[in-house]
């Protein structure tokens, strides 16, 4: 299956979530301060780009997460409303590529790019013997 065949540049996606405890790099690490951690903004960067492509997706299909490449800008506290995107910027066979920014309001958090993979579910479960 060949993506450029029903994925379209342009195709974007939005997310909102506002920071539990429980998505703070204090959660996780003892001593550290309960700010968004950077690999929960890559979870809803991530999220947000397979939202932007899904109901394209024929049944039997999903993508995953290939490639990160994100800059934290800034710190969100607990409570914090953030509003993450993302966007298809280049679509090849196989890999769809989006560019994904996170604000709280107007303040950009982070940004960068990300790669998603076409796959077939059952292929893929096959392989891995599941």
């Amino acid at each position: 299956m060949d993506a450029r065949d029903f994925i379209k540049a342009g195709m974007s996606a939005e997310r909102t979530l506002v920071v539990p405890a429980e998505r703070t790099v204090g959660h996780f690490v003892p001593g550290m301060p309960f700010v968004y951690a950077t690999p929960m903004m890559i979870l809803e960067m991530e999220m947000a780009a397979g939202d932007a492509i899904r109901a394209a997706l024929q049944p039997g299909w999903v993508t995953v997460g290939t490639e990160v490449d994100i800059r934290h800008l800034a710190a969100a506290l607990v409570g914090a409303t953030v509003r993450t995107t993302a966007k298809v910027v280049a679509v090849e066979r196989r890999v769809i590529r989006f560019e994904v920014e996170a604000f709280e309001g107007t303040r950009k958090l982070g940004e960068g790019r990300h790669a998603r993979g076409l796959v077939n579910v059952e292929m893929f479960n096959k392989r891995l013997g599941a």
